[in-house]
């Protein structure tokens, strides 16, 4: 072999090299997708986030907007439907009322639930030193019981919605001011942050499906000024709760890719956006909403399942609840009702403008407020209120003072029951796991070694296998058991202490101890005890950040006390408005190179259909 042969021959083993190098490094540095793109992008251009429309549905309100928005568009998520014949009855989808408030114990739990909370009160001393003086209801009462309001202005200048075109549909604020005597019903589409399927008039799946349809579709149309049919040049990212229901998240994607025709879409969590949104890489988050506080640990971009938990209770609980103190403490508007849609939004203006969890705050004082309604006067109230808007508030670390009875008060998250169009689930994934498989998995883990993986593929089986077979919450309410025992019993014993525990209401701090008690690694509960991010509007009360603060510590397991530096609890990130910080982070999540594997896109949908979230979503499905 010649001299010129051998170094041609060198030159082709080189590079050979070259590309195996160049191979491995962009097996090392891209996460390829799961399942190949189906419909290969034009060379993978850059997504245009001006192109990208950002919703996050909650239950009293909706947020939506272009990616590049500085701030989304927000109103709430309400719908008046026309009657289709005329004579039928009336429905309305209750606001501040819900279940199980009329049964026989709910007074008696109010009232224990109050006395916990004065107690409470009086035990922690003021910035001073002193302890405070509650103020009883009584002593308001007297003066409330006198009060007339003065007449501002013979028109509150109000006016119901106009109807005299009897248009099908009225939505957002239009839809609040509907009269009641008009022939039309009113659907809040989400309650307590899943989709409000009931057995009432327009309670059905399809129903509700709708209903959010036309909601997302008129405020697309008429406030993002984006023509319906241009949909299939836009993508949308769609966030949703931690704990959620896999029916009803296929059924709204089907939604958006086949019924209102955008192009792709990517499905995420509002606990791992909120950490997107604020910046921070870890945080315990906790989520506190208008009808449900939802907790979850997220660690670099994944949220741990173990750690996850809903509260069904919220803001507009604490409004409830205000309004019942209120009135012992002689409220001068007799004729505000739950009942009525425009008393629960002034009441919620109360709470908001009037509650505190600042405990310097002592005494009785004296304020105003005003009454605008259709076709009435505007008329200007005198109040004085003591200790009543510091009680209300406390009632989200002492439940029992909403007087909810009977009720599931606290969810976790459930394996998947299966889909009968997604035959490779988890359930598929469990059963063909052999018995030596797992049993030399164990042996592995008892002796405290790494299982090898390769790439990608082992990462993710890694990630899989610590998120949905570790332990969970069951074994971390009962401790890991160490005695082998049958695994019907076990199953058995987990499951009533389940529902044991779901049947009780966890105040807001015992629910962040437990959320980062189930943490795998004492240095992961480290990390999240120094990042406690509260998101949501429904904790936004002068002071609430020092109280939530103080209760968390009060109540750290002590071994912990002396090993976490510094606990923090964040309620402003960057100064944002916390009820935006989920939303800010889907459209951080537009712009992130990563995001650019999760896109499914309407084609993959139709063919492949819900395995798709299983394959693309960043959480394991």
């Amino acid at each position: 072999m010649t001299q010129a042969e051998k170094e041609q021959d060198n030159g082709k083993e080189k590079e050979k090299e070259r590309d195996k190098e160049k191979e491995k490094e962009q097996q090392r540095g891209v996460k390829r997708p799961i399942a190949p793109p189906v419909i290969p992008d034009p060379l993978q251009e850059q997504i245009q986030s001006n192109f990208i429309v950002v919703i996050h549905p909650g239950s009293r309100t909706l947020r939506i907007g272009r990616a590049t928005d500085n701030l989304p568009v927000t109103l709430p998520h309400v719908i008046a439907r026309r009657h289709k014949q005329t004579g039928q009855p009336r429905y309305e989808d209750a606001w501040l009322l819900r279940d199980g408030l009329n049964k026989t114990e709910s007074n008696d739990q109010r009232q224990n639930g109050l006395k916990m909370v004065d107690q409470a009160i009086w035990s922690k001393k003021m910035s001073n030193g002193v302890r405070r003086t509650p103020v009883s209801a009584e002593q308001a009462r007297a003066y409330n019981c006198q009060i007339r309001p003065a007449v501002l202005d013979s028109s509150s200048r109000v006016k119901w919605s106009n109807t005299a075109h009897q248009p099908p549909h009225l939505v957002g604020e239009e839809a609040l001011y509907v009269n009641p005597s008009d022939s039309y019903n009113i659907h809040w589409p989400i309650v307590r942050g899943q989709l409000n399927v009931h057995a009432g008039t327009g309670g059905s799946l399809t129903a509700v499906l709708a209903d959010l349809e036309t909601i997302w579709s008129h405020v697309i149309q008429k406030q993002l000024e984006i023509p319906l049919k241009d949909l299939k040049y836009y993508r949308c990212i769609l966030l949703v709760p931690d704990i959620y229901n896999r029916q009803h998240i296929k059924e709204v994607v089907n939604m958006l890719l086949l019924n209102m025709g955008f192009s792709a879409i990517i499905v995420h969590q509002e606990s791992v956006c909120a950490t997107f949104g604020s910046g921070l890489s870890s945080a315990c988050v906790v989520d506190v909403g208008d009808q449900k506080s939802s907790l979850c640990c997220v660690e670099d971009g994944v949220s741990h399942r173990n750690s996850r938990l809903c509260l069904a209770y919220g803001g507009s609980d604490v409004t409830r609840t205000f309004f019942w103190l209120l009135q012992r403490a002689g409220f001068p508007y007799r004729d505000c009702q739950l009942s009525s849609r425009l008393n629960c939004q002034l009441l919620q203006h109360l709470k908001e403008t009037f509650c505190h969890l600042n405990q310097d705050i002592s005494g009785l004082q004296d304020h105003e407020f005003q009454t605008r309604l259709p076709e009435a006067p505007a008329l200007l109230y005198q109040v004085r209120l003591g200790d009543e808007k510091l009680q209300a508030p406390m009632g989200l670390f002492y439940p029992t003072t909403f007087g909810i009875v009977g009720q599931k008060m606290t969810s976790l998250q459930y394996r998947s029951q299966g889909d009968s169009e997604d035959p490779h689930d988890e359930h598929y994934l469990m059963a063909t796991q052999s018995k030596q498989d797992q049993s030399s998995k164990s042996a592995a883990d008892r002796k405290g070694l790494s299982r090898p993986g390769g790439g990608l593929d082992g990462e993710m089986r890694g990630m899989k296998g610590e998120m949905e077979f570790g332990p969970a919450q069951g074994e971390c309410l009962m401790g890991a058991g160490e005695v082998e025992e049958p695994l019907s019993a076990h199953l058995s014993r987990k499951t009533a202490i389940m529902s044991q525990f779901e049947s009780k209401a966890l105040g807001l701090d015992k629910a962040v101890l437990h959320s980062i008690d189930c943490c795998a690694s004492d240095e992961t509960k480290r990390k999240m005890y120094s990042s406690i991010l509260v998101v949501g509007g429904g904790l936004m009360f002068q002071g609430a950040q020092e109280f939530l603060l103080h209760r968390i510590i009060n109540k750290m397991p002590p071994s912990f006390r002396r090993l976490v530096d510094n606990v923090e609890v964040i309620t402003r990130p960057k100064d944002m408005d916390p009820r935006l910080i989920s939303w800010k982070g889907g459209a951080v999540l537009a712009c992130l190179d990563t995001t650019q594997e999760m896109w499914i896109h309407q084609r993959e949908w139709q063919r492949f259909g819900v395995r798709m979230l299983r394959e693309r979503a960043a959480f394991v499905w």
